[in-house]
């Protein structure tokens, strides 16, 4: 006599129109009431029986099984479509483009449940030969994240990703600094045009230029407070950015600067230039206080500033404009400071670093002026007596 299955055990038929024995096992009911039917088929009893006792072990096991058919690609898309929810707007353009260009096309169509590690570690290897470590970091975090939320829904048993390494990298494009001269060449071939203000400020501030997109005119003192005590000078508070929230890159970037003549100079004139744009705008004008703006009043982004930045340069002597970025005006601003014997502690200050470490090693381009200070002194230990 044969014998009865018990319950939860699974059935095991054999399905005419598809020609193969199917295995299925009830793994209870889902919360809206509906039954948890999984399935396992295969062309012999036996490779049908090995499927379902998978299915049961990992239900034994407290996984739910994931469709078999359910691939990379489809893991990458729920993680963009709901593992982004609040992010800025930036982010999730970026994830979306990271992910459609390098991730989905090189495995999305792996079946999630067979990706191994090795295919990571090729997959990694391959686009280290294309890409600069940071985008390949940012690619990574893609794929890991996707596959994180999905093996927390229960479609994978565990996140190979998270196992494999970085490698290294395509070198990045190298910062550069303006050398006084190319500085001077800079502020001369600005003027006249509409980044003359945002040039000249960022050069002479080393203000970042996410910050000087949210610059607003509440945060520009150009005729000082007089009435404070003590009276303090023409400057701008640099206390917001482009980032989201508001905030500044770090707590310790938040700070006030006075300004350089020169800059309380061009801002007057930015003042007075923006008052003409606005009634030339009429009712296009979007007032949202910005010291620099777009011609209707609109913030500037980072694309719109790089645009006009490098138009602004293309008459500059011996600079190729096609080879700066706005954000070198901050890295010749420490370096010309540096370059004129200002303490490396005084310039971590004024850029918004919390220590001195960063603006070293990333920022001061011109190590100078000489360190005199061990030499003098080692000179009046060992005094030397001078040959005749």
């Amino acid at each position: 006599m044969t014998m009865r299955r018990s319950r939860g055990d699974g059935g095991l038929h054999w399905d005419e129109r598809r020609q193969r024995w199917i295995a299925t096992a009830n793994l209870g009911f889902d919360p809206s009431g509906k039954r948890i039917v999984r399935r396992g088929s295969g062309k012999t009893k036996t490779e049908a029986k090995n499927k379902l006792k998978e299915v049961l072990r990992d239900y034994e096991d407290g996984l739910a099984i994931a469709p078999t058919n359910y691939t990379v690609a489809d893991a990458v898309n729920d993680w963009l479509a709901y593992g982004l929810a609040g992010r800025d707007a930036r982010t999730v353009e970026n994830c979306t483009y990271l992910s459609h260009k390098h991730v989905i096309p090189a495995l999305g169509a792996r079946k999630l449940r067979d990706l191994s590690a090795e295919d990571v570690d090729r997959w990694l290897a391959a686009k280290a030969k294309i890409l600069s470590t940071r985008t390949l970091q940012a690619v990574h975090s893609c794929l890991n994240r996707s596959v994180k939320r999905a093996m927390a829904r229960d479609k994978v048993k565990r996140n190979v990703v998270d196992l494999c390494s970085v490698p290294q990298g395509q070198a990045g494009r190298p910062s550069k600094a303006l050398t006084f001269a190319q500085a001077e060449a800079v502020l001369k071939a600005a003027e006249g045009t509409s980044m003359h203000a945002y040039i000249v400020v960022a050069l002479l501030t080393g203000a970042r230029t996410e910050e000087l997109r949210a610059l607003t005119w509440d945060h520009v003192f150009l005729k000082g407070q007089s009435d404070a005590n003590p009276p303090q000078p023409p400057h701008m508070a640099v206390w917001r950015s482009v980032r989201r929230g508001g905030d500044t890159k770090t707590r310790k970037s938040r700070r006030t600067l006075a300004l350089p003549a020169r800059c309380v100079e061009v801002l007057w004139q930015q003042f007075e230039d923006q008052g003409w744009e606005r009634l030339a705008a009429g009712d296009s004008w979007e007032e949202h206080g910005l010291v620099f703006s777009s011609a209707v009043g609109k913030p500037l982004d980072a694309t719109n500033v790089r645009r006009a930045f490098r138009q602004a340069l293309k008459d500059a002597d011996g600079i190729n404009a096609d080879d700066w970025t706005p954000r070198e005006l901050r890295h010749s601003f420490v370096s010309l400071l540096s370059d004129r014997g200002v303490p490396l502690e005084e310039i971590s200050r004024l850029v918004g670093h919390s220590g001195t470490a960063v603006t070293e090693e990333v920022y001061r381009k011109q190590i100078r002026p000489v360190i005199q200070t061990g030499a003098v002194v080692m000179d009046g230990i060992f005094k030397r007596i001078p040959e005749r």
